[in-house]
């Protein structure tokens, strides 16, 4: 009888005045119990009516090495099942003197194990990462932060150079704050550091789109750990251009690039609007540059800051020193100074 049924018996001596001893006749109810229930109820209230639970409620009265056998059979591989546990433990019992435990002791003692350690002594470590190991979900907070980079199989056939059909591959370069698409490659055979570095030059570079404004240097390219992106070449083009290059764990499938299965890098969709940093009063851009009007309005609700990177207060071509940043139209200018592009 839980504690809404005690009150509905016991109200109509609290409410009603009712007398408990014509309670106990009427109910079935001993008058005892009656009185004890009004007992509880005139200290706590109505949480007095609910049942309390015992004090060694989840302990059990087993000895603790007995519970670590038990634990330590049922992560056995091949694990047996609880009557062959059962079974051992009451042979071992007998021969030790412990209390032997019944078949539902031992069925509540390995329905107990955390699924985790379960998971990992039966299964191995690779599967327990899999199922049970916390993702780190990052996000960048600003565009041009990080950017991620990582091939994918299309779903389509092509015809190669040989007149085979083939399935080609692509390669992207995403802005993880934005989610906009700032480069790509479409090739046949399997990723190189060459069909990578492509993707990249077109990710910084002007595109000749203009509803594809994307374009500058990131803060951090994070990769994988595949040959293409652990190539010398990958790394001195990181270092000639101040990019730090972040590698994810190797055989860990987590936290990676989320480019796979986008299919559609250059709908306008993923764009966002470009930052206008020309100073007041200005007249009007330079002749070439790839922002048409039509995109205007959308210029004043982007941050004119849009990377953590500490803007040097020298002109592009001294402070990055390479010879894109030399341009008159640096993809980077407008995060450097005002009076390029």
């Amino acid at each position: 009888m839980d504690a809404r049924a005690r009150w509905r018996i016991l109200r109509l001596h609290v409410e009603d005045q009712v007398p408990l001893a014509r309670l106990a006749r009427e109910t079935d109810v001993g008058l005892r119990t009656l009185e004890r229930w009004h007992a509880r109820y005139r200290a706590d209230g109505y949480a007095g009516l609910e049942t309390a639970s015992r004090a060694d409620t989840g302990s059990r009265r087993l000895p603790p090495d007995l519970v670590h056998l038990i634990e330590g059979l049922a992560l056995s591989k091949p694990r047996p099942a609880i009557a062959t546990i059962h079974r051992k433990v009451t042979g071992i019992c007998a021969a030790r003197r412990w209390p032997v435990p019944s078949y539902s002791v031992v069925w509540d003692i390995v329905r107990t194990l955390d699924p985790g350690m379960v998971t990992l002594a039966l299964e191995g470590a690779a599967s327990y990462r899999d199922k049970h190991e916390l993702v780190l979900r990052r996000q960048a907070e600003l565009p041009y932060a990080m950017w991620q980079s990582d091939h994918t199989m299309l779903d389509i056939l092509v015809v190669g150079t040989d007149g085979k059909p083939a399935r080609p591959w692509l390669t992207t370069i995403l802005d993880d704050c934005s989610r906009a698409v700032c480069g790509y490659t479409v090739f046949l055979g399997a990723p190189s550091a060459m069909n990578t570095a492509l993707a990249l030059r077109q990710a910084i570079w002007h595109k000749t789109d203009p509803a594809w404004p994307m374009c500058g240097l990131p803060d951090v390219l994070y990769v994988d750990h595949g040959s293409d992106f652990t190539s010398d070449q990958l790394a001195h083009t990181a270092v000639d251009l101040h990019i730090r290059l972040i590698h994810s764990t190797v055989a860990r499938p987590q936290g990676r690039a989320r480019s796979s299965g986008s299919s559609a890098p250059s709908t306008p969709s993923y764009s966002p609007p470009c930052p206008d940093t020309s100073p007041k009063g200005t007249p009007g851009r330079h002749r070439n540059c790839p922002w048409p009007p039509s995109i205007a309005p959308w210029r004043r609700s982007w941050p004119p800051t849009t990377t953590a990177r500490t803007a040097s207060s020298e002109p592009p071509r001294a402070a990055r020193g390479s010879p894109m940043a030399g341009c008159p139209e640096c993809p980077r200018a407008w995060k450097t100074s005002t009076d390029c592009c």
